[in-house]
């Protein structure tokens, strides 16, 4: 058993690719010059060496100060001092020159803003379309607060996926979360799918989730009709937040992701080290294949 850790005392199994090549230098550098914020380095993403070798990047935009305060996520916490009105155009300058064909934009949540950003990201979307009109908009949005006339601003500026995370199981909500809500998070994603958005939800596991729970979680996404779901082991920041309660195997991952399938979710990307925006050109090209496929069948 001991032959399964490394002296770190994580399983070898979690091991990722050190940041590297020339891939890596040009998309640190674009990040640097338009002064960007990634959730790459913002959240500690194991997987950063990886993406940014392979030329792609997890864009944040409204600044890199969230308003909440997660015990899962590593975003620094506090008040936000910046509303930056000239960043939707280096965004969209970043991703002309990373070449990238499919771009995954998220943000910090900004509970102290009116309507959460959503201009704000209505505008990044629309400056991005417009310098790359060939290149898929991936979104990863907060819940604003379950304001759908914020969401519908978004939504307006008509990204090509739409992507909330539940993140967790409902009976952890408040604990790992704390100001979101479980059914919220449905409500908000039900809302994107009653426009025709194609939908995709995250959950991490280790978190202290039980096996029932898991599958009720996977049966609400997929009952609200989930498309893409990414599903990967939570990693401890640091000690000020959640435990890992356990150490979920490739094969338990293997698992859920054929029950997601058998639930009727077309897309599920899982693994230790999956994160929501992790291969998500790759997901976006299944999902496309998928539907294609269903349409051609009806």
């Amino acid at each position: 058993m001991t032959d399964l850790f490394s002296k770190s005392g994580k399983p070898k199994w979690l091991r990722a690719k050190l940041p590297s090549g020339p891939e890596f230098g040009k998309v640190r550098n674009l990040v640097d010059e338009n002064q960007l914020h990634t959730v790459c380095q913002s959240a500690q993403c194991p997987n950063m060496g990886e993406c940014w070798s392979r030329g792609t990047a997890t864009l944040m935009i409204l600044g890199n100060i969230c308003t909440r305060a997660c015990s899962f996520c590593a975003i620094q916490t506090g008040k936000p001092t910046e509303l930056d009105l000239a960043e939707p155009p280096r965004v969209a300058d970043a991703v002309a020159k990373m070449g990238l064909k499919h771009c995954v934009l998220t943000s910090v949540a900004r509970d102290d803003l009116p309507d959460g950003g959503a201009k704000v990201w209505a505008a990044t979307i629309r400056a991005v379309r417009y310098r790359n009109p060939g290149t898929a908009i991936e979104v990863l949005v907060p819940d604003f607060k379950g304001n759908f006339d914020s969401l519908d601003i978004v939504l307006d500026a008509k990204p090509d996926i739409f992507n909330h995370n539940l993140e967790t199981v409902e009976r952890l909500q408040r604990p790992i979360r704390k100001t979101a809500h479980y059914q919220r998070s449905l409500d908000v994603l039900q809302h994107a799918k009653s426009r025709d958005f194609p939908i995709k939800s995250g959950i991490m596991l280790g978190l202290g989730e039980k096996e029932p729970e898991i599958r009720q979680a996977l049966q609400d996404l997929a009952g609200i009709g989930l498309n893409v779901l990414t599903l990967g082991q939570y990693l401890q920041p640091s000690a000020e937040y959640a435990p890992i309660d356990r150490w979920v195997t490739p094969e338990e991952f293997d698992s859920w992701k054929s029950k997601a399938h058998d639930l009727g979710i077309e897309v599920v990307e899982s693994g230790p080290l999956v994160r929501s925006s992790y291969h998500a050109d790759e997901q976006s090209d299944r999902y496309s294949r998928q539907a294609k496929l269903s349409e051609v069948s009806a």
